[in-house]
């Protein structure tokens, strides 16, 4: 009689399954505590056994940063380009933010993976269908940027330089109480010198379940602000028969 398999018996290790085991890793200690022995120990095999799949870690990073953008949805079908736009801009967003490791290792490619240059073609044709010109979506390509896959650099990339309180609890908890001392006196030092710095820091409030990366000033509806802003404006142009060659409003030839 033929031996019946063991229950509970692991899945053969394959490219997808190593993906997908190094993408919860990643979600749940970042990407830097990842590395190729951890890995193998996740998936219960020596780390050559990893080498089969993916040669090195450069390459791991790659197909996951693949996997993830795979997972940005397609436009909804009929939508207009502005629509379509948005939705996969703002889909992409909520990948990265479950996802927070992915824009950093997107940022740090040498180059786009082979999923980021489909999206970014995609997207390239979305503009052109739309009815804009080549001259014209060049531009929008330029000026959307990375926010086309759902990220932003942002002016301050880290509260604590433009934090009037220092980075201190603004209900006065902190590490020590002198270490909570000297990092008042820096920010009032701050606010002294950048006064509309730290009013501006003081005035706004920002979601931290919202922010992709580990960037403080990129929330929600900052990020989403700034994209109906460019595509307010990116429809005016169309709209001019914008081009390059010649001012705002100058019909193209």
């Amino acid at each position: 009689m033929a031996q019946q398999p063991e229950a509970g018996r692991r899945a053969p290790l394959n490219r997808e399954r190593v993906l997908r085991a190094a993408i919860a890793l990643a979600d749940e200690g970042g990407v830097e505590s990842l590395s190729m022995r951890k890995l193998a120990q996740e998936l219960g095999v020596v780390p050559m056994a990893l080498y089969k799949h993916v040669p090195n870690k450069e390459r791991l990073l790659d197909g996951m940063v693949d996997t993830v953008v795979a997972r940005i949805d397609f436009p909804a079908s009929g939508s207009g380009w502005k629509d379509a736009v948005r939705g996969r801009v703002l889909s992409a967003r909520r990948v990265l933010v479950r996802h927070r490791w992915a824009a950093q290792v997107i940022e740090s490619r040498t180059g786009p993976t082979p999923a980021v240059l489909e999206y970014l073609d995609a997207m390239i044709g979305t503009f052109r269908d739309g009815g804009f010109s080549v001259d014209l979506t060049h531009h929008a390509m330029h000026a959307m940027g990375s926010r086309l896959l759902g990220f932003s650099q942002e002016l301050f990339e880290g509260s604590g330089s433009a934090d009037p309180n220092g980075g201190t609890d603004p209900n006065g908890a902190a590490e020590t109480n002198d270490g909570a001392e000297a990092l008042a006196e820096a920010g009032a030092a701050m606010a002294a010198k950048y006064p509309r710095i730290a009013e501006l820091a003081a005035g706004v409030a920002h979601d931290a379940e919202s922010v992709a990366g580990d960037r403080g000033c990129d929330d929600q509806f900052e990020f989403e602000f700034a994209l109906d802003l460019l595509l307010d404006g990116l429809e005016k142009l169309h709209e001019q028969g914008w081009t390059s060659a010649g001012p705002p409003g100058s019909a193209a030839t």
